[in-house]
């Protein structure tokens, strides 16, 4: 929900953004613009000469709002830009031992340990999300446990089995895992 309401609220900033300057280049053009639009010549300025020259004298001013305009610029492409990263591991950077790497799949892994972790008994549901960086990535797990599950019994089974068999096929030194565990309800039925 979070992300959603992120990249909303991105769009949205981005759309009035690109309606202002383009406003601004269709008044600086000489096009017609609507008789709202604060600026509507080619002659018009943004700043007049008053606003420009009230701190002439200062020399720290010019410098400081250019600075200040320049990080507040970083800062956005970087906020962009992290709104475009992946959460989910694309690809698994694998040793080979040859000096060469080779690279897994991430969806294959999860899958791997999808289905090692659903054969386990009192597994009714398994998924798996690989995230972190290539060499190293981490696990999240999710399992749907029938009723008669332990899940201390089912956590200790995923860890020495199947996130065990995903790092050691993957040639990983460490494969760090968090396991979620949700109970599977199930409904009446009837007996007769």
């Amino acid at each position: 929900m979070l992300r959603t309401v992120n990249r909303v609220l991105l769009a949205l900033a981005g759309l009035v953004l690109l309606c202002l300057g383009g406003g601004v280049l269709a008044a600086g053009a000489g096009l017609d613009v609507p008789s709202w639009w604060p600026w509507d010549g080619r002659r018009d300025v943004l700043l007049s000469v008053a606003d420009r020259e009230r701190w002439r004298d200062e020399g720290w001013w010019w410098p400081s709002i250019i600075a200040g305009l320049a990080v507040l610029v970083l800062l956005a492409l970087w906020w962009f830009c992290a709104q475009l990263r992946r959460s989910r591991l694309t690809e698994i950077l694998v040793d080979s031992g040859d000096g060469e790497g080779s690279q897994l799949r991430g969806r294959a892994l999860e899958g791997a340990i999808e289905s090692e972790a659903e054969s386990l008994d009192g597994v009714s549901r398994a998924r798996v999300r690989l995230s972190g960086r290539r060499d190293q990535p981490t696990a999240r797990v999710r399992l749907l446990l029938e009723p008669y599950a332990s899940p201390a019994v089912t956590v200790a089974r995923l860890a020495s089995e199947a996130v065990a068999h995903g790092r050691d096929s993957a040639g990983l030194a460490a494969l760090p895992a968090e396991a979620r565990l949700k109970a599977a309800k199930h409904g009446a039925t009837r007996v007769t």
